[in-house]
């Protein structure tokens, strides 16, 4: 039996292990697949709700690291996976995306002589600042099989000096998810419970730093919705880093709130997928919102500098419009007005990324023929 152990730490990552899991399923007479959890992220809303959703089994293992600086919440999750490690003694461990939990996960497995496979590997942003960017760098650098959802990606490993044995172009398993659940996706009563017709809404998601962390981006971000409000009803499921902020600042009471722009909890993944699905457009900071809009053919401002998607702009209905709050308006307004971008589906996002994780992984790592060839 071949034993793979894959690490979830945040919601996107429990999207992109899902389709690996469901692979791995259909040969669990040769593979023992386990998951972990190392609880950096932990929301009921955020966490436990996408096991269910995604049909994912409660995790084999909950390290329950919790929140704190990145220096302490990386040497938490070391710590007690290793623990994990040496009970378990696996013959692979996979991490995905960007998190603390991918790094931290990835250091303990090398250092121990197990091999490590990085899902989303080559992105890259070059904007060192952000945390993620460090993550993926360093991830990228140490693991043994790097799978790759674009090609700018391969181009990035190979300036890095990455061995092209190791670079494997696949597609994108958080595409694998939106597919499969996509059926589902469109039996969700959610648009009603929010009166929003299918085209005519807007739905924002904010979550990081640079954009929810000082009172006077936040002040300026809902004067920001209070203005697109004029023009269509505003869906903003609030992440819990910006609730907290929200709520420190006083800004939902000292600014006002239009009667158009819905605030909510942090919302599940099937009803979230059917709201960014129906949007007319989104407005995000989030990586993983940029890919699920392109395929979607969905219209999306991104609020930052950089990305490390660029695909999703070269090909897709992605704008990078940075964080000037007047410039994301007028792209907005003109947006609504029907100066929609016109976007395709990017290579090798078809659903079938996790196969060709697994027929990569049967071939190159454990050289046993578990998997039909089509």
């Amino acid at each position: 039996m071949i034993k793979i152990i894959s690490v979830v730490g945040a919601r996107p990552n429990f999207m992109k292990v899902a389709p690996l899991h469901k692979e791995f399923l259909k040969h669990k007479n040769k593979i023992v697949h386990l998951i972990c959890h190392t609880g950096q992220h932990y929301d009921e809303k955020m966490s436990k709700v996408f096991f269910d959703e995604l049909d994912l089994p409660k995790p084999d293992f909950y390290l329950g690291v919790g929140s704190g600086s990145h220096a302490e919440q990386t040497a938490k999750v070391m710590i007690e996976f290793e623990k994990v490690l040496i009970a378990e003694n696996p013959d692979l461990i996979i991490v995905v995306g960007d998190v603390n939990s991918t790094i931290a996960c990835s250091l303990a497995a090398v250092k121990m002589g197990i091999r490590t496979a990085h899902v989303e590997a080559g992105l890259r942003s070059y904007d060192r600042t952000m945390p993620e960017e460090i993550n993926r760098i360093l991830t990228d650098s140490i693991s043994d099989y790097l799978f790759v959802t674009e090609r700018n990606g391969i181009e990035n490993l190979k300036r890095e000096g990455v061995p092209e044995g190791k670079i494997h172009f696949v597609g994108n398993v958080m595409i694998d998810s939106l597919i499969y659940y996509l059926q589902k996706a469109e039996k969700s009563e959610v648009l009603g419970k929010y009166g929003l017709e299918k085209g005519k809404y807007i739905l924002i998601t904010l979550h990081r730093p640079s954009n929810v962390d000082m009172e006077a981006g936040l002040t300026g971000i809902i004067s920001l919705l209070n203005n697109l409000a004029k023009e269509r009803k505003i869906l903003f499921p609030v992440h819990p880093r910006t609730k907290q902020n929200f709520e420190k600042f006083g800004i939902l009471k000292k600014s006002g709130l239009s009667e158009n722009l819905i605030i909510t909890e942090p919302i599940g993944y099937i009803d979230f997928l059917c709201l960014t699905k129906n949007a007319e457009l989104v407005i995000t900071d989030s990586g993983g919102i940029q890919e699920e809009t392109t395929y979607l053919g969905v219209q999306c401002i991104t609020v930052r500098d950089n990305t490390e998607r660029p695909v999703t702009i070269e090909v897709g209905t992605n704008w990078l419009i940075g964080t000037d709050l007047g410039k994301i308006e007028s792209t907005a307004f003109e947006v609504l007005k029907g100066e929609a971008k016109k976007g395709k589906i990017p290579e090798l996002w078809d659903g079938m990324a996790a196969e060709r994780i697994a027929k990569i992984l049967s071939k190159l790592l454990f050289s046993i023929p578990i998997f039909q060839q089509k």
